[in-house]
């Protein structure tokens, strides 16, 4: 289990680099060349992932409150045909059927990085074989296929099996519950980033977790998935809209919403500026040194504080790590490294003696030792 896990990642990786020009641009070529470096697509002999129980869906939990919900059991008005006429699949009973040789539908709103919440049923009872067995599948960006699939007790490719990235990735377990069983997916996506001149920056990468059991771990995509062929990755925009393929069986669909995920908040630079020290002799910084009380534990080793440069050394008796600190003014020195200041308390004559920690809205009392 370990040493195929392992040739898996190592795999990816090798894929990953060798689908990269050094210049950046994804060389259309590029797949065909480093076949011989994975498993074939498709393959019988690639290693089948291991079944374990999933939770599935006891009942309709409700949304987050800033999810965009693209169904509500009642109607397919956010979605329309691949064509754009309105979704023609069959709603009813707060679920929605694929309506086979209808064609795929999808969203009429676009979505790049999300949070994804899609609850689905094979047909039951189950008929076909293989990729012929209740088979549909999430494109996100309208690309990169999640699969859907009966895989319960039942056998086809590897990289096949529901919960996939089709033809890349197999689910590292296979959680199918049996047809007719409502199962989850919960996806986190992450598209790919290209940069002004459309070279690729980094590939989309994904996360699954089918029936509460993760699947996918952080996957990177290694272009858009596809039968029978490697696709290197195109230009195209940060946003597409979200797929649901018609593969011909009736595979069911409720309880869909989608979150978009916010970027994160950069750091300003002078956010990551060290603290602005003022200058004290060695004989001005032992006079704060010493060894402190923290809180009214008199039992608990102290804290010491040492001269060390321009600042002081603090060590907390359960942290096995030095943290410096420097003078910011006469009687306050802050982190070097974290958004927290040490303040003492001066006498008549101007010698330190109790200081108070500040840190994260919080306070916490030191009281200098003998």
């Amino acid at each position: 289990m370990i040493r195929i896990g392992v040739c898996r990642v190592l795999a990816a990786v090798v894929t990953t680099l060798a689908m990269f020009h050094p210049s950046g641009m994804v060389m259309a070529e590029e797949p065909a060349a480093v076949l011989g470096r994975r498993w074939k697509q498709h393959s019988m002999t690639q290693p089948k992932p291991p079944v374990v129980a999933g939770q599935g869906s006891a009942g309709l939990a409700a949304p987050p409150a800033d999810a965009v919900v693209l169904f509500d059991g009642k109607s397919l008005d956010k979605w329309v045909s691949d064509g754009g006429e309105p979704a023609a699949w069959a709603v009813r009973d707060g679920f929605f059927e694929i309506k086979p040789e209808a064609g795929s539908i999808q969203t009429r709103e676009s979505f790049g990085d999300i949070q994804m919440h899609i609850e689905w049923a094979s047909p039951s009872p189950a008929s076909g074989s293989g990729q012929n067995r209740g088979n549909s599948g999430v494109f996100l960006m309208g690309r990169y296929e999640i699969q859907i699939l009966d895989t319960f007790q039942a056998d086809t490719y590897a990289d096949g099996y529901a919960g996939a990235v089709y033809g890349q990735a197999p689910p590292l377990l296979n959680a199918s519950l049996p047809p007719g069983a409502w199962q989850t997916f919960d996806i986190i996506f992450r598209g790919p980033r290209f940069s002004a001149d459309e070279k690729l920056l980094d590939a989309a990468h994904v996360t699954v977790l089918h029936n509460g059991v993760a699947v996918q771990n952080n996957e990177p995509i290694l272009g858009p998935t596809s039968w029978l062929n490697f696709l290197a990755y195109q230009p195209h925009e940060m946003e597409g809209p979200i797929r649901l393929q018609d593969h011909g069986q009736p595979v069911r669909f409720r309880s869909i919403w989608v979150r978009r995920l916010p970027a994160r908040i950069e750091t300003f630079a002078e956010q990551a500026e060290p603290p602005h020290a003022i200058a004290k002799t060695p004989s001005e910084l032992a006079a704060f040194a010493g060894a402190f009380q923290m809180g009214d534990d008199e039992a608990k080793p102290p804290v010491t504080m040492t001269v060390d440069g321009k600042g002081l050394i603090v060590r907390f008796p359960d942290r096995p790590v030095d943290m410096p600190i420097v003078p910011v003014s006469e009687r306050v020195f802050e982190f070097v490294n974290t958004d927290a200041t040490i303040e003492f308390e001066v006498d008549a004559s101007g010698k330190p003696g109790n200081a108070t920690m500040h840190i994260g809205g919080s306070t916490r009392s030191l009281k200098r030792l003998k």
